[in-house]
């Protein structure tokens, strides 16, 4: 039963009380908007489709996104580059709307601002997130939300971001011969070491001694992007190259990502390969494995790919890489 009270302030209270339903108290400047809510409600009610908003009505988006950060975000692997994103979105006007209030107009002013000089991966990024923080206030919290979620209502731009670019034969000797001059001594073997196993950067400054065997030559990374142990053969020039770092738990001692990268920038810039990018070496490995006679299912097991489709990004095979082969067929009787 709906019953309605002016208070002193001049608003108008609606207090609901039902069998076997929240207790809803609502205020509202106007009679007529309270006595809309309470009827609307008591609908609700007796059709059984009623959902207490009264939390997600004084919780903001920022609340919401301080949870997951501090609950959720800590066990991720990306747990750095996630809390970055949330602290810089946090800041946003959007952060201080409540969850009734968001809107899917909200999220497109969203991306437009956004979209300013960045990439519109890394916008659609960020609303991705976002919905991801929405569904798990849903399913997780179990905190009451409106029925529509805005997200669903946002369409994210179409992002073409293949790149076509491999290192060929001449590029990598031009590239480390100016590594070799380095301020980082362990910089040209880590490309040459990187374009011989395919392997992520990640993956190849966090490989310990422990987890490769010279006797079997094969190299074990662990948990890597997809969160499995990864194994692959070592070809004997990767052998030798670690062989020359005897010391430490690591065989490639690098304290950042930020120094690996000036320094490789460096040695790119001197090459005259500066369209060259470290995470080309993985598509290079990829291509010249395909292109030495390889299957598919073969080079997926060494990049440890999951399917064709994510493997297909990194073979890069151009039609002139195919001139020989084209000819082979051709002949065929």
């Amino acid at each position: 039963m709906a019953y309605l009270r002016k208070r002193k302030s001049g608003k108008w209270q609606v207090i609901i009380r039902k069998k076997n339903y929240p207790y809803v108290v609502r205020s509202f400047l106007e009679k007529s908007t309270a006595s809309k809510f309470a009827k609307d409600v008591e609908t609700q009610m007796d059709k059984q489709i009623f959902q207490d908003l009264t939390g997600a009505s004084t919780t903001t988006l920022k609340e919401l996104m301080i949870k997951y950060r501090d609950e959720i975000v800590p066990s991720q692997k990306a747990c750095r580059q996630t809390t970055a994103t949330l602290n810089m979105l946090m800041k946003h006007r959007i952060a201080f709307y409540s969850l009734t209030q968001l809107k899917s107009a909200h999220l497109y002013k969203l991306k437009k601002e956004m979209l300013v000089g960045r990439a519109p991966k890394t916008v659609n990024g960020y609303i991705q997130l976002l919905s991801l923080i929405w569904k798990t206030a849903k399913k997780v919290w179990s905190i009451s939300l409106p029925a529509e979620s805005p997200f669903e209502l946002v369409t994210l731009d179409k992002v073409n971001n293949q790149r076509d670019v491999i290192i060929s034969k001449e590029e990598e000797k031009k590239l480390i011969a100016e590594a070799a001059k380095s301020k980082m001594n362990n910089l040209a073997d880590m490309i040459k070491f990187a374009i011989l196993v395919g392997a992520r950067w990640s993956e190849i400054v966090a490989l310990e001694r422990k987890n490769v065997c010279f006797n079997k030559k094969t190299a074990t990374f662990i948990d890597t992007k997809n969160g499995t142990d990864h194994t692959i053969p070592l070809h004997d020039d990767a052998i030798a190259i670690l062989k020359k770092y005897p010391f430490g738990d690591k065989f490639f001692q690098v304290s950042s990502y930020g120094k690996f990268e000036f320094y490789f920038d460096q040695a790119r810039k001197r090459a005259g390969l500066t369209h060259i990018k470290f995470h080309d070496t993985r598509a290079t490995f990829c291509t010249r494995a395909l292109l030495s006679g390889m299957s598919i299912p073969e080079v997926a097991a060494l990049s440890n790919h999951q399917d064709w489709a994510s493997l297909k990004r990194y073979s890069r095979i151009k039609p002139t890489d195919l001139l020989e082969k084209i000819n082979n067929v051709v002949n065929l009787k």
